[in-house]
């Protein structure tokens, strides 16, 4: 039986996370690679994306590598995972991190329903849906190859639930149907392609509860009213559950979504 440590080792494993320079996906970068995997870090600023592999270079010794993509071009999606492969030697892990949540300045997003429009709503599917689409197919052929591939696909708890309109009162904030519609989604993709994977890869999601990012304090001390753990996340509060999906601890899980919300589903 091993032990522990070598459930949870990703050495000599090479890893792709989207979304690598965002908050949750630069901590679960750096988890992967404090546990000894090679890092591909997948966005679409490349000055971004330098210094956040800097970073976690200097903090874990690992080899961390970087590439700009345009996750709206197909193309480039479908040729990512032949070039990782190309200069890593292999693939592994596939985080599919990268999110469109828009702003309030987007046209037809964070406004009352009757407002959003449909130019907002496809931009969303394209890059929290169907961006994952593309990219696990494509990235299919490495992740079968050791017959111990796994993708972990970054939801949402408004995948799982509703919004509480009542947090947002008061604020600029809002929270369109497009988002929570398109990571319901992948959610449901994720269940699909981990019956259909199976049993060379497994696939599973994370869906993160709401991480705190200077916030209105009005809103903030709803949430955390709202949350049986009394408080917002943080992006460390994520790099557990990354990693237990990434290794060999979950070596018997697939198709699951791990809600990391603070118990807010739990009422």
């Amino acid at each position: 039986m091993r032990r522990i440590e070598q459930l949870m080792s990703l050495s000599g494993k090479t890893s792709i996370i989207t979304g690598g320079t965002g908050h949750i996906g630069a901590a679960m970068a750096e988890a992967l690679a404090e546990a000894g995997s090679t890092v591909m870090l997948v966005d679409r600023q490349a000055a971004q994306l330098e210094s956040t592999a800097q970073g976690i270079r200097s903090r874990t010794q690992a080899r961390v590598e970087t590439f700009e993509l345009e996750l709206a071009d197909e193309p480039a999606v479908r040729a990512l995972p032949e070039r990782v492969v190309q200069l890593c030697g292999g693939l592994d892990v596939l985080v599919n991190c990268a999110a469109f949540v828009g702003t309030s300045q987007l046209e037809g997003w964070a406004v009352p329903f009757e407002q959003q429009k449909t130019p907002a709503w496809r931009a969303a599917f394209e890059v929290n849906v169907t961006s994952v689409f593309e990219l696990v197919q494509a990235a299919l052929p490495w992740l079968k190859h050791t017959g111990k591939g796994s993708v972990i696909n970054i939801a949402s708890l408004y995948g799982v639930v509703g919004p509480d309109w009542r947090l947002y009162e008061g604020t600029s904030m809002g929270n369109p149907a497009a988002y929570g519609a398109s990571k319901g989604a992948l959610i449901q993709l994720t269940n699909w392609l981990a019956t259909t994977l199976a049993p060379h890869v497994r696939v599973n999601t994370i869906s993160p509860g709401g991480v705190w990012r200077n916030q209105p304090d009005v809103f903030t001390q709803r949430y955390i009213e709202r949350t049986p753990l009394g408080r917002m996340a943080t992006e460390e509060d994520f790099k557990g559950a990354a990693l237990f999906l990434a290794s060999d601890l979950s070596a018997y899980v697939t198709g699951q979504n791990i809600v990391v919300d603070g118990g807010w589903c739990a009422w």
